[in-house]
This record gives structure tokens, sequence and C-alpha cells, in this order.
């Protein structure tokens, strides 16, 4: 493919705190053609906003800044409210996602004293309770109930891992990864970006028989997600990129955003029925 883009990874143990906004978008469909319309910041802080992820159609889970720290974020988007689930003196979440067959969430916990688990948070509450005691776990994501796939940090990299939480077991898939998981639509396989050379890969994963394969290349970018018509979504700069691994040869335009306060998009998702968009961007400096 061609080489249109140039994110890097962020340094895993530093979690990159630079300052991001999460916006959302509806996304629609005109003659036949996916628009994306009705933008809105729905962080609107100063810091870092980061790690959007759909609980479901109508609430926006993200990790987010405040007083000194990092907690785990909700939007209500028919309210237009925001909240917090939790707050952890003691350390920072990161990762928010809703644990399947649970009203619960997840998070990655970087601790002040640099100890990073994976807990889950009672959605009420915010009580925590550690998932996995054996993993760094850096970038999870649920495949169902007990299985939850991830990058964690061996060595100062990143290994991808399939964890049986009911088992206690952890399996290593590959080497060199990335931190973008997804659900590929209409199939019972997981997207995951594993690194070669320079240039990030995307490959997809069968949590069952762990068979691996190649799908297509994305340069310099690791952050992906898929919409429910099996194209794949790709951020570069202010715009985002569409491909469809069963039609398509090259990359086209998707969306570009004229907000000047949307650049260097990173994070990127789209909630279950395809009607919704969030991303993380940077904000433009003064």
């Amino acid at each position: 493919m061609k080489k249109i883009l140039g994110l890097l990874l962020f340094p895993v143990l530093s979690w990159a705190q630079t300052n991001t906004e999460i916006h959302l978008f509806d996304i629609t469909s005109e003659n036949g053609e996916l628009k994306v319309v009705n933008g809105k910041n729905i962080s609107n802080n100063e810091g870092y906003d980061s790690q959007p992820h759909f609980y479901n159609d109508n609430l926006v889970l993200f990790a987010s800044t405040r007083n000194g720290q990092t907690d785990i974020a909700k939007y209500n988007i028919r309210d237009s409210k925001l909240s917090y689930i939790n707050n952890t003196p003691q350390g920072g979440e990161y990762s928010p996602q809703k644990i399947p067959n649970s009203k619960n969430v997840s998070a990655v916990r970087l601790d002040n004293d640099g100890k990073q688990r994976f807990y889950e948070y009672n959605f009420k509450t915010g009580k925590d309770k550690e998932l996995i005691k054996d993993l760094v776990v850096a970038y999870p994501m649920w495949y169902d109930k007990n299985t939850v796939i991830c990058s964690a940090i061996v060595n100062d990299s990143l290994q991808l891992f399939v964890s049986d939480i009911k088992k206690k077991t952890n399996t290593l898939i590959a080497k060199e990864v990335g931190r973008s998981f997804h659900k590929i639509p209409n199939s019972k396989l997981v997207s995951f970006m594993k690194k070669n050379g320079e240039n990030w890969e995307i490959w997809s994963l069968n949590p069952d028989s762990k068979e691996t394969k190649f799908i297509t290349s994305t340069g310099k970018t690791q952050d992906i997600c898929w919409l429910p018509n099996g194209s794949i979504l790709i951020p570069n700069n202010n715009a985002i990129y569409q491909f469809n691994p069963s039609k398509d040869k090259n990359w086209s335009l998707f969306h570009r955003f004229s907000d000047e306060n949307i650049n260097n998009i990173s994070r990127i998702t789209v909630n279950s029925i395809g009607t919704k968009l969030a991303i993380t961007a940077e904000v433009r400096l003064k």
C-alpha cells in the first residue's frame, strides 16, 4: 500500500500525556456513501484524554486526566453528561472496556510505584479486583467473558497473548505487536498489529485455533478499527482512510476533518452498529 501514515508507538512504560481530546461523530449514509457528521468534543479537558471505547450505543468510556491522575470517564451521549466511574489516588487507569456479559469494566492500572496490572472495576462503586496476575498487560481486548486478547510487556517489548481468565492461562501468540485489537466483523477472528521493520501490519487471529494470517500493511500507523461492512479505518494526521480487504486494492480517503483542534489522530473506534465514531486527537498548539 502507499505509505500515507506517520504515527509512532507511544512508549509503553511511560504512557504519553499529551494534550488530547475525545471527539464523537455520527456516521450517516447518503446515497450509499458513508459520511462523518455532527462532531463534538466530549472530553473538553486539559491534559490527557484517550482510548475511547463504546460501553454501549449510548455510553463512551475513556481514560481522562483529572486532579493530576488518570481515571475512567464515561460520557452519556443522550444526556451529554460526563462523569467518572472511579477515583484511584495511588495510580491511573487506561484502556477502559466493558466486560462481556457484565455491567463492570476493566482497565489497565499503572500505580505510582510503577506496578502495572489489569483490573476489573465495579461499574457503580468503582471497587476493583485484579484479573491477570502473571502478565504486565499493556493493551487488552475482551474476546468473550473468559478470554482476553492482549499485548503484554516482556523485556521492554510488547508480545501478544491469549489469556483465559477462568483457567488462569496465558498463551503466547506473537512478538513485536502493537496496541490495537478489534473483532473482525462477521467472523470469529480478531485483528492485531504486528511490526515488520519500521512499518505496521494488520494480522488476524483465531483465538480458538491460535492461527494467524496477514491481512494488509498500514505503513507507520498502528491504530485501526473496523466498520460493520468489513472496511478498515486508519487515521493519518487530520484524516481517516478506509480499506476493505475483500474488494479494495488501495486505501482511499474516508473523511478529512476541518476542525483546527483535530490533529495527529490516534485512537479510533466505532460503536457496534456503525453509527458513531470516536477518535483521540491532539489539540492545536497555541
